[in-house]
C-alpha cells in the first residue's frame, strides 16, 4: 500500500527531522508502536525506498526467535550488505562473500567481525550483544558514515537469551553517538513499560510515537484511487472506511477483492474473509483467541471481549452481565489491556481493531450460539447482519451532523472518558436545545444543561478561523452561569492560529477524530466528511 501518498507524511517528516539531526550531531533515537496491522512496518521500508544519503547506512532487521548466532550473522549481513551497497558494486547475499569485499574498505571492522562471529559460533564470550552493535561505531570511525538501526519488534530480542540485555543495551546506547536507533513494536504496553524504564536513559532515550490508523481523508482517498469509475457507490465506499477503521491492511484486503469481483458485492466479499472456514481474516482472528485457550480463564476473556464488541464496554455493566464481581473482572480486564487486546479511555473499553470486533460479534460468538451444525442457516443470518450494518451507516449518514451528535449526547451518563489527555465527564443532560448564532459562518450550536453544569457547542462544517473562534466565545459569555465547558466541532483540519487562540479562550475544539472517538464509544457508525 502507497502509505507514503495516503496519511503517513507527518511520520515521515519526523524520520527525515531526527535523521538530518543525527548528520549535525544531535542524536534522537525513535520508538514506533501502534497497533497490529497498522502500517508500521510499511511506513518504514515506504520510507526507506525513497531515502538515498550516502552518509548514511540503513540497518533494518526484524526480531525473531532465534538463536543469538542467527540473529548475528542477520545483522551482519544487513549492515556489510548496505554499506557495499553505495558503491554500486555487484553484491551476493553470502556473508563471506560481503565479510572479504569490506576488508578492503573498513579492515579494522572486518577483523572485529571475525571475532565476533567466531566467539557467537564458540558461545565463549560475555557482552556479545554490545560488540554486535558497536560494529556501527566502528564503521564511523574508518569511514565517518552513520548507520541508522531498525529493529521491527524488538521485544523478540528477549528470546535471544542474552542475559539482562536491555541493561547491556542501555550501555551501548549511551555511549553510541553516531548510531541512530528506531525500535518497532506491535506489543504496546510492554513496550512502553520497558521504554520508560529499562531503556529510559539521560542519554539515548526514545523519542515515543503512536502510529495511528489512516484518518478519514486518507482513506477515502486510497479507496478512490483503487475503484475507478462508479462501479462502487460513494456510500460504500465510506462504510468501508467506517468498517475497516482506516486499518491500511484492511483496507486494501476488501479493496483488492472488490475489485477482482464480477458482482463488486461487498456482502459476498466480507462472508468470504470473515465468515469462511478458509477466509483469511476468519483464520486469523480464529488463531489470535487461541492466546487464551491455555488459559483457565479463556471463557472470562472471550466473553469480555464479545461484550465489549457488543457495545458493554464499561466494566461495572459487564460484571452485572457476567454475574461476577468488579474486582475479578478488574482483574480480567487489566490482562486484556496488558496483552493489548483492548484499550481504555476512562470508564469505557475498547477493541481498537473495528474489523475484530465484528468478527467477534457475528461469527464467533453467531457459531458459538447456534443450536445445530447448520453452516448454511448461520451463514445467512451473518448475511443479515452485515447487510443491516450498512444499511444502518448509510441510514446514519443521511442525517444531519447536529441531530446524530445530538444522539450520543443523550446517552451521557456521568462516565468519565480520556480525550487529547484530558479527562472530560460525560454529564447526563437533562435539557438539550439548538442554539442559532448570529456570527455568519457559525450560526448551529446547542446548549446541554445537566444538574450540575451547562455545555455549549457549536458547529463549523468548513474551516475555523481566529474570527469563528472569538464570535463563539462572545456568545458564550451569555451563559456564565453554571458553563462548564465551551466546544467548537469542526469536520476540518484546525489550523495552528485557531487552535491557540481557542486554548486562549478555554474553548474545545473537536475535529473528526475526536467526534468519531465519542461515536465509536458509544458504539455509533462514524461520521465520514
Amino acid at each position: 500500500m502507497e502509505e507514503k501518498v495516503f496519511g503517513r507524511r507527518p511520520y515521515v517528516e519526523i524520520l527525515e527531522k531526527r535523521i538530518k539531526g543525527l548528520k549535525d550531531g544531535y542524536r534522537q533515537n525513535i520508538a514506533f508502536l501502534g497497533d497490529e496491522l497498522v502500517g508500521k512496518t510499511s511506513l518504514i521500508h515506504s520510507f526507506l525506498s525513497g531515502f538515498l544519503d550516502n552518509h548514511l547506512i540503513f540497518v533494518y532487521i526484524e526480531a525473531r526467535p532465534e538463536s543469538l548466532l542467527n540473529f548475528g550473522k542477520r545483522f551482519i549481513g544487513t549492515l556489510l550488505y548496505n554499506f557495499l551497497n553505495a558503491s554500486q558494486m555487484p553484491l551476493k547475499e553470502d556473508l563471506d562473500f560481503l565479510i572479504n569485499k569490506s576488508s578492503s574498505y573498513i579492515p579494522k571492522t572486518a577483523e572485529k567481525i571475525r571475532a565476533i562471529i567466531n566467539d557467537l559460533t564458540r558461545r565463549k564470550k560475555e557482552n556479545i550483544f554490545s560488540e554486535l552493535l558497536s560494529l556501527t561505531e566502528s564503521i564511523h570511525q574508518e569511514t565517518g558514515k552513520f548507520c541508522v538501526v531498525i529493529i521491527d519488534e524488538f521485544l523478540n530480542l528477549e528470546q535471544l537469551g542474552v542475559k539482562n540485555i536491555y541493561k547491556e543495551w542501555s550501555q551501548v546506547l549511551m555511549l553510541q553517538k553516531n548510531t541512530m536507533y528506531i525500535v518497532v513494536s506491535s506489543t504496546q504496553f510492554k513496550a512502553r513499560n520497558i521504554l520508560s524504564k529499562e531503556l529510559n536513559l539521560l542519554f539515548g532515550n526514545f523519542e515515543l510515537i503512536i502510529v495511528e490508523p489512516l484518518d478519514i481523508k486518507a482513506s477515502g482517498e486510497y479507496l478512490s484511487v483503487k475503484f475507478t469509475g462508479e462501479r462502487v457507490s460513494e456510500g460504500i465506499k465510506n462504510f468501508i472506511v467506517n468498517f475497516t477503521g482506516g486499518y491500511p491492511f484492511y483496507l486494501e484486503i476488501i479493496a483488492e477483492a472488490l475489485a477482482k469481483s464480477e458482482a463488486f458485492d461487498l456482502v459476498d466479499i466480507l462472508e468470504s474473509l470473515l465468515f469462511s472456514s478458509s477466509g483469511i481474516l476468519n483464520q486469523r482472528f480464529t488463531n489470535s483467541l487461541k492466546r487464551y485457550s491455555d488459559s483457565a480463564l479463556s471463557k472470562d476473556y472471550t466473553s469480555i471481549l464479545y461484550l465489549i464488541a457488543n457495545g458493554q464496554n464499561k466494566a461495572r455493566d459487564i460484571a452485572h452481565i457476567l454475574h461476577k464481581s468488579k474486582k475479578e473482572v478488574d482483574a480480567r480486564v487489566n490482562h486484556l489491556l496488558e496483552t493489548d487486546s483492548i484499550s481504555r479511555s476512562g470508564d469505557f473499553l475498547e477493541i481498537s481493531d473495528r474489523v475484530f470486533g465484528f468478527w467477534l460479534k457475528f461469527v464467533y460468538q453467531g457459531k458459538l450460539q447456534a443450536l445445530t451444525f447448520d453452516s448454511a442457516n448461520q451463514k445467512l443470518v451473518f448475511r443479515k447482519n452485515i447487510e443491516a450494518a450498512i444499511g444502518e451507516f448509510l441510514s446514519h449518514a443521511q442525517k444531519p451532523v447536529s441531530e446524530r451528535i445530538t444522539e450520543v449526547l443523550r446517552l451521557f451518563s456521568d462516565e468519565r472518558i480520556q480525550m487529547e489527555r484530558k479527562k472530560l465527564k460525560l454529564n447526563h443532560f437533562r435539557e438539550i436545545k439548538p442554539l442559532e448564532f448570529n456570527n455568519k459562518s457559525l450560526r448551529e450550536g446547542l446548549v446541554c444543561r445537566s444538574k450540575e453544569s451547562i455545555w455549549i457547542f457549536g458547529f463549523k462544517y468548513g474551516f475555523l478561523t481566529e474570527d469563528d473562534v472569538s464570535e463563539f466565545s462572545k456568545e458564550c459569555k451569555k451563559y456564565r452561569n453554571k458553563l462548564s465547558h465551551k466546544i467548537i466541532i469542526t469536520l476540518q483540519d484546525i489550523d495552528a492560529n485557531s487552535r491557540l487562540k481557542a486554548l486562549e479562550e478555554k474553548i474545545w475544539t473537536w475535529d473528526l477524530n475526536n467526534l468519531n472517538h465519542m461515536m465509536d464509544l458509544f458504539a455509533k457508525p462514524r461520521i465520514i466528511a
